[in-house]
């Protein structure tokens, strides 16, 4: 065995679980103690400060620089109480991940003494570095400023010894360089459009906020076989590796027993993330060998976005104390399921209704059918920027897998449901409804509780699903911001409120009752949406001929999907709803096709550097045992014996020697069709290439290096191998 699998797996056997230590036997006791919410404000704040935050939490008031003072002197006593010793804007610049600069409490006063300060002015605002983040052209080089801004409506919280604040990133010139911001806004807009739909039903809903509940899938690996799989340790996956003869195929991982290392991991993160307040509810184990799910209860969804990003670093860092990495990568390993981020979204309002499960009665579901139709029509107006926002270099790998939904974006329904939307279809007259039809019609409306409770089981090849109280978007990738997605989705569901909402009121003015009017714009609706519903096997060959028939696109290229963030119909979409202008959109757009073409940049690189320097190698040096042992078969053996039994291993010579020159071959061709693509002008032609062009050397080089990997001696060989990845916890 290799030395440098033979330590790894020697560290492995080291390993022992170790003692996880509960605050209390009741998380109610711990939770969310590292948060400055709402209950801790009360005992730091004055009233007048409480009521301005609480204020600005709930309208988007402005907080004046008075009361921004004694809300910084609060979080600081609160956050030295808690252990810090810094403070930081902590903000989702466009990598995807989160970013923070640490500055200290300390000041110094004039005769040399020390002291901790913090106030409203550096509550509200920082200026980090606007040019290297990414920025899709928006600033140069030599344009650094930027500004980060305190959002109210998400609460500072302690890790470690910092106090981190959530924040906007805006450009000098007060356009978004983050993910925050054009959420907010997509939530703004929801809010006023949903309102105002509301009010057709209950005039006292006030306020419509956007839910989402994530569930995050991930993988675990033992850090001593990460480090020696440098793949994994550059590029999150394995770009090479033959499957182990047990995979996935008894589906006796999923829902199994957790393994007593992993659930310690388990119980340590869900530890730290109660502390911070992030509601993690359900643990269990996932289909493919070593892979996991979290989930929390359903957050507002600003809310929930900031704790799904700052859970993913949570659980970062608690897998390197337990001796593991955690991989969110979309497909870290082939010929197994890879992970996703299920985002279940819905609406609910200050009255504490959710939009979208169905009521006890006729009034109540016909609110619940509106918000229905209304959502189906808007996924079926923007499908493609919905699929723009999940497509990555590691969601294309995973997107139309047997695991996954595919790259055509439909919604499911359940049967009864769908046919309850045919029947409204076929129900309403053009002009008028009779009493009859209108009372039939309520009667019928008034069975869906009843309906749902007993037909809506969950198609798991859907990318948009209804789940009986909301939707679950499933192709959002494990290692992606939910708020791409959630901002596409908010901003498309408001829109398409806002157009319902005027026909309706057209309908009225006309002298249309109201029921009459709303059920004869969805059922417009219902009609023009139709093409988008499907209830069968998102997988099947067959689907992909139907879904075109149907006119709905297919592509399964990540740099073809971004191409809908460019559209006329998205920067209509975004800008007449005040999310992102046209420019805005285009950096975003760039920054989405760079990123691309980097990451398969590096695994290129990655994949070359490992054939030519470790595979190569190990299998000449195999090679030349063979030849050597070959020699000797020669020597000792009569002529017509050595032909029949020296055989098999000359062919296994050739074989090797077929497979190492293809990894060479190849690889120079890889190497000069990334420098083609360097050459090329626009982001735009650079990730087509690196598409069409440079990914495609991946999987050819891997099938031959996965084919040495079965040739050459297992104790010669140096990386760790698929069974030792999946199967060593």
């Amino acid at each position: 065995m290799s030395i440098i699998r033979f330590s790894a797996l020697k560290e492995l056997m080291k390993r022992e679980v170790p003692e996880v230590k509960f605050p209390s036997n009741k998380v109610s006791e711990y939770f969310g103690e590292n948060v400055f919410d709402l209950d801790t404000m009360q005992k730091y704040l004055s009233k007048n400060a409480y009521k301005t935050v609480l204020k600005a939490i709930e309208t988007g008031n402005r907080i004046d620089r008075k009361e921004a003072d004694q809300i910084a002197t609060g979080m600081k006593e609160w956050a030295v109480g808690r252990g810090a010793s810094h403070y930081t804007h902590w903000f989702h610049p466009l990598t995807g991940a989160t970013a923070e600069k640490h500055d200290g409490f300390l000041e110094i006063d004039s005769e040399g003494r020390a002291f901790e300060a913090f106030n409203g002015e550096l509550l509200a605002q920082q200026e980090p570095d606007a040019s290297s983040f990414p920025n899709g052209g928006l600033r140069n080089t030599f344009e650094a400023r930027g500004y980060t801004a305190w959002d109210p409506s998400s609460p500072a919280f302690v890790i470690g010894k910092t106090l981190c604040i959530p924040t906007i990133f805006i450009a000098y010139t007060g356009e978004a360089l983050d993910y925050k911001t054009p959420l907010l806004k997509s939530l703004s807009e929801l809010n006023k459009a949903a309102t105002d739909v509301c009010h057709y039903f209950n005039k006292n809903v006030k306020k419509v906020i956007s839910t989402l509940g994530w569930e995050q899938e991930y993988f675990l690996v033992d850090e001593a076989l990460y480090q020696a799989r440098p793949d994994l340790a550059l590029t999150g996956r394995t770009l090479m590796g033959h499957t182990s003869a047990k995979g996935q195929q008894l589906d006796d991982h999923y829902f199994g027993t957790i393994p007593e290392r992993v659930l310690a991991f388990m119980k340590d993160f869900e530890i730290e993330a109660h502390r911070l307040g992030i509601p993690v509810k359900t643990r269990h184990n996932e289909v493919a060998p070593n892979q996991f799910e979290c989930a929390p209860i359903f957050e507002e969804t600003n809310l929930a976005n900031d704790h799904n990003q700052l859970v993913m670093d949570v659980m970062r860092k608690i897998a390197r104390k337990h001796k593991f990495r955690i991989l969110f990568h979309e497909k870290p390993y082939a010929g197994i399921n890879g992970s996703g981020k299920h985002n279940n979204w819905s609406m609910a309002t200050d009255t504490g209704e959710n939009l979208l499960k169905p009521g006890k009665t006729p009034k109540r579901n016909i609110q619940f059918l509106t918000f229905l139709v209304n959502t189906i029509k808007a996924v079926h107006e923007h499908a493609d920027l919905l699929r723009s926002t999940i497509m990555s270099a590691g969601n294309q790998h995973r997107l139309g897998a047997n695991e996954a939904p595919p790259a055509i974006m439909s919604v499911f329904l359940g049967t009864q449901l769908s046919r309850i939307l045919d029947e409204l279809e076929a129900r309403i007259p053009d002009d008028k409804m009779s009493p009859d039809d209108k009372t039939a019609l309520k009667l019928d409306i008034g069975r869906i509780p009843e309906v749902l409770l007993d037909n809506t089981d969950r198609n798991r090849t859907s990318p948009f699903a209804f789940t009986g109280n909301r939707f679950e978007f499933r192709a959002v990738g494990s290692d992606e911001n939910c708020a791409a997605p959630m901002i596409a989705l908010n901003t498309a569901v408001a829109d398409q409120l806002k157009k319902f909402k005027a026909e309706t009121d057209q309908l009225i003015e006309a002298g249309k009752k109201k029921d009459v009017a709303i059920f004869k714009t969805l059922r417009k609706y219902i009609t023009a949406s139709k093409a988008i519903r499907f209830e069968g096997n998102g997988y099947g060959a067959e689907w992909e001929i139907e879904a075109k028939q149907r006119g709905l696109t297919n592509i399964k290229s990540a740099p073809e999907a971004f191409k809908a963030m460019l559209s006329d119909k998205t920067i209509q979409l975004f800008e007449a709803n005040n999310i992102l202008t046209a420019r805005e959109l285009g950096s975003r757009y760039e920054i989405k096709a760079e990123g691309f073409t980097k990451k398969i940049q590096i695994e290129s690189r990655v994949l070359g550097d490992l054939g030519m320097n470790h595979i190569i190698p190990t299998a000449i040096k195999y090679q030349n045992m063979l030849i050597e042992s070959v020699k000797g078969l020669k020597e000792i053996l009569p002529q017509s014996d050595f032909a029949t039994l020296a055989g098999r291993r000359i062919d296994t010579i050739k074989r090797i020697s077929e497979h190492t020159t293809s990894i060479s071959k190849k690889t120079e061709e890889m190497i000069l069709q990334r420098k083609v693509a360097n050459a090329l002008s626009s982001e735009a032609e650079k990730a087509a290439a690196y598409d069409t062009k440079v990914r495609p050397f991946l999987d050819d080089i891997r099938t031959h290096i996965d084919q040495l990997e079965l040739i050459v001696d297992d104790k010669m060989w140096t990386l760790p191998k698929y069974r030792e990845l999946l199967f060593s916890r």
